[in-house]
């Protein structure tokens, strides 16, 4: 196998396959990305069983071939050349790369080693990448990383409801937000997606973006392809809580605050907080919120944030870390709180007419 291509377009093929590869998986073939060449077409693959990613790139091909190589290094590496063309060659479980005056030669792996992945590249629907990015934004967010809970290490996609939905939970907060214009995602049986998938996902695609993304779904695959990018990963088996006993019919208090002026003041008073174990209280009052963070080890701190409160004086404490993750999803500059007590969970969510709701528990204080 032998090709060329420019420093920065291989660089940017290299490092986003190499997101799915592991080094601390039993089969050291698993910690190379399969680099394949046909004519003029380059594909880099990495995968590390249950999560795969391919991305295509044009290419000088010189020899057709394969080649697996150590992922990480190469992506080093090749980074680290002088801009300009790279060319890499493989032959006898050897690679080179090289650049101008710098040259390199790595062991590779033989590539009879590599698991067979395969991505389809037929697309049973296509999903705004904007809408997507900034659901993706919201509620991946709320899932946990905690693999002795393998359920709620996942976001679910439902359309039980009509829409499709991402509902991710960690047990503490839990975050929701319908997605339009994805019709076709999701059948009659709700998936469960890994939500380190979506994570790669999210760094491919932004709000802003115009284009749609591809959307393949199998009973045990799902696949996403983003222009020359294809993420594919197993779905995580099993029945997921039912959330939506959860969601209050409705509230008897509600706050309306500034969102950046709410997340600039608890950013204050939690520099108090030495781990997540103190609370940040919310005394909500007519005319806004007290904030209040108070600890034996280091001192307290408080803060005032003007705002329209409706219902009845009620002091309620969070986990200050949950509670600015949540205020930071909500789009536009209002951000609205509801309770119903201090015990039972509140509501964040935008001043616009949007779907995203964010819950979260409140944590239980003397």
């Amino acid at each position: 196998m032998k090709f060329r291509s420019e420093r920065d377009s291989l660089v940017e093929a290299l490092g986003t396959a190499s997101r799915a590869v592991s080094s601390r998986l039993a089969m050291p073939v698993l910690s190379g990305v399969l680099v394949a060449t046909e004519g003029n077409q380059l594909t880099v693959t990495g995968t590390d069983g249950d999560l795969s990613i391919r991305v295509s790139l044009e290419i000088i091909g010189i020899e057709d071939g394969t080649a697996v190589i150590p992922a990480r290094l190469a992506t080093d590496i090749t980074k680290s050349l002088e801009p300009g063309a790279v060319t890499v060659e493989a032959a006898n479980e050897q690679v080179e790369i090289s650049a101008a005056r710098s040259q390199f030669s790595l062991r590779s792996y033989p590539a009879v080693e590599f698991p067979s992945v395969s991505m389809t590249t037929e697309i049973s629907a296509h999903v705004p990448a904007s809408t997507l990015a900034e659901g993706l934004r919201q509620v991946v967010r709320a899932s946990s990383n905690d693999d002795a809970r393998p359920l709620l290490t996942g976001v679910l996609l439902t359309a039980a409801d009509g829409p499709v939905r991402l509902v991710a939970t960690d047990s503490y907060r839990l975050a929701l937000r319908d997605i339009d214009g994805a019709n076709g995602v999701v059948g009659e049986e709700d998936i469960l997606v890994p939500a380190r998938a979506l994570s790669e996902l999210q760094r491919l695609i932004t709000p802003g973006d115009e284009g749609t993304v591809g959307v393949t779904t199998t009973p045990s695959e799902i696949t996403f392809h983003v222009g020359s990018t294809a993420i594919s990963t197993r779905l995580i088996s099993g029945t997921y809580p039912d959330y939506r006993q959860l969601i209050p019919d409705s509230y008897p208090n509600t706050l309306h605050l500034g969102k950046e002026t709410l997340i600039a003041a608890l950013r204050r008073v939690r520099l108090l907080v030495k781990d997540n174990t103190t609370p940040v209280r919310m005394s909500m009052r007519s005319g806004g919120v007290d904030l209040k963070v108070s600890s034996q080890e280091v001192g307290e701190g408080s803060e005032t944030v003007d705002g329209d409160y409706q219902g009845e004086d009620l002091t309620i404490a969070f986990n200050p870390a949950y509670l600015i993750d949540g205020i930071e999803a909500v789009a536009g500059d209002e951000v609205i709180i509801e309770s119903s007590d201090a015990t039972r969970p509140a509501t964040i969510r935008s001043g616009e007419a949007d779907s995203y709701r964010y819950l979260l528990m409140p944590v239980r204080v003397s």
